[in-house]
């Protein structure tokens, strides 16, 4: 890599902090300028893990070139509102009002004289919206080299199907040392070789793992599936126990609602679970057995510790007291994995001079 010096960032829609996150993992030397987000909940828990940092509650929209340039920005870090990709967001693309500030951030980097690494990440169906299009043809304009990769951490051996759309561009002349090929050309085992090739750090490898809370802990009962859910709900649960090796992508509502927000945890294995289903499928629903031999199961919500460590986040990272258990839950549904960035960093910034 060229002796260009440490990255100095600006992190856009920044959340709790899972770019700067990544940073301090990767081991990259580089400093985060500001991180700017408009939720004032995620800031704060920001800034409680990093109190020396200048975060923002701003609209994106109202950042000027001359305020970047001025702190010498270098290189953003990006995670743009995932909504106007999603069913649930009507998939509206650049119609959606929350597209706005990204929209504002393509427009101007042309002016960006320091700017030389850019790393975006969405949800998948980013890369074929309006909006992903705009994207390529912003960072092209520009100047810029890029790829485009879709990952899940599941490639890593991490136990979480969360597969995201990234995008690591360089600001030409420099170019990637890895052969990246391109987006459609890439398959899985190619992207897993080019993850590994960057780093070879442990991470979790399956659900026992990732625990935090025994099975025998005073505090379990707290985490129990509720007894409304397992009587209507109980077939359509995504199970884990110690030893499985993928759970379900958590979404910020995780425990408010069921279907397609994550995983469940169950301290018996397969047999007793397959056991206890099929006992349950010669009740009556509404009949206190049936509810009763669901319960032997002892199924639980994944605790946010637990949530956390699947996003690869260190225990060191702390949220402030007034957080409540289920602001954690939607803050890191809205979060990223911050192992799978933090090679994605060393991959970007691991470039040459043409």
């Amino acid at each position: 890599m060229p002796d260009l010096g440490p990255l100095k960032i600006l992190e856009l829609f920044s959340g709790i902090g899972g770019m700067h996150t990544a940073l301090r993992i990767s081991e990259v030397p580089g400093e985060v300028c500001a991180a700017i987000d408009i939720n004032s909940v995620a800031n704060e828990v920001y800034s409680h893990n990093y109190p020396n940092i200048k975060v923002l509650r701003k609209n994106i929209q109202k950042i000027s070139p001359n305020m970047i340039n001025k702190m010498g920005v270098n290189t953003i870090l990006m995670s743009p509102p995932c909504q106007p990709f999603t069913r649930v967001g009507n998939k509206k693309d650049l119609d959606d009002k929350r597209c706005v500030p990204l929209a504002h951030i393509l427009s101007i980097l042309k002016e960006l004289v320091h700017l030389r690494y850019v790393l975006v990440e969405n949800v998948t169906g980013f890369e074929t919206s309006e909006a992903g299009e705009s994207l390529r043809v912003a960072v092209a304009a520009a100047g810029f080299d890029f790829r485009e990769i879709m990952i899940s951490p599941l490639q890593l051996g991490i136990p979480n199907s969360r597969e995201r759309y990234y995008m690591i561009a360089v600001k030409k002349p420099l170019q990637f040392s890895l052969d990246i090929p391109a987006r459609d050309e890439l398959d899985g085992e190619t992207v897993r070789s080019l993850l590994t090739a960057v780093s070879e750090r442990k991470t979790p490898r399956c659900i026992s793992d990732i625990l935090h809370l025994s099975d025998d802990s005073s505090d379990y009962d707290q985490f129990l599936v509720p007894d409304d859910v397992l009587r209507k709900r109980a077939w359509i649960l995504d199970i884990a126990t110690k030893t499985s090796t993928k759970t379900c992508c958590y979404t910020k509502s995780y425990t408010h609602y069921i279907e397609g927000t994550g995983s469940v945890y169950c301290p018996f294995d397969q047999q007793f679970i397959q056991n206890a289903y099929e006992t349950a499928k010669t009740m009556e629903q509404d009949s206190p057995e049936y509810l009763s031999c669901l319960q032997t199961l002892r199924l639980r919500f994944f605790t946010p510790t637990e949530v956390q460590r699947t996003l690869c986040f260190p225990d060191s990272f702390t949220y402030p007291p007034e957080i409540t258990r289920k602001q954690k839950y939607r803050l890191l549904g809205n979060s990223i994995n911050v192992e799978v960035v933090s090679r994605l960093i060393r991959i970007m910034t691991n470039s040459v001079e043409t």
